[in-house]
């Protein structure tokens, strides 16, 4: 099981990292909504190593056979590694090779609400973001929302896997 959860993480935070750094450079130009579809996108797609880890780990490893709870946690531990590799990713991202990103996406952002809203909700909007615009500038806490993010997916992606690829022993 860990050679199948190595490899098959490997494939997928290899697969992330390239999907996410080619939609950074090609889509620069691009609004921040496309760029929001390629980046899920591109998380869904490195996750389905997820589905074919577990598989993998079934047919090849365990003589077909994997009950409901062994495939979620192969499918959990393969989320993992991509979503670390992620986290790791946009930290190098924001900090060395787009370090204004941070500072552009939060006034696209307040533009849009302000755009959305009256001026007393937008007041009341742009507060709560000032207030809680330091933590989310913090690097630590950009590597956690990200890998949080490609790990629900991950969790969800190795759950309806289970369910699929789960087979038990014939008796």
């Amino acid at each position: 099981m860990k050679n199948t959860v190595i490899r098959y993480g490997i494939y997928s935070a290899i697969t992330i990292c390239v999907l996410a750094l080619a939609g950074w450079f090609l889509g620069k130009n691009l609004d921040y909504s496309m760029q929001k579809v390629i980046g899920y996108t591109s998380m869904v797609v490195s996750l389905l190593f997820v589905f074919f880890g577990i598989k993998h780990f079934r047919d090849k490893e365990n003589s077909g056979i994997v009950s409901f709870g062994k495939a979620l946690l192969i499918g959990v531990l393969i989320s993992l590694i991509a979503a670390l590799a992620f986290g790791i990713l946009d930290v190098i991202y924001i900090k060395y090779i787009n370090p204004d990103f941070m500072a552009e996406y939060y006034a696209h952002y307040v533009e849009q609400i302000r755009q959305s809203l009256s001026e007393a909700e937008f007041k009341i909007e742009y507060e709560k973001l000032e207030a809680q615009k330091e933590m989310f500038s913090n690097t630590f806490m950009s590597f956690l929302l990200m890998a949080a993010t490609v790990f629900i997916i991950g969790f969800i992606i190795s759950l309806i896997s289970a369910l699929i690829l789960q087979r038990k022993p014939q008796s």
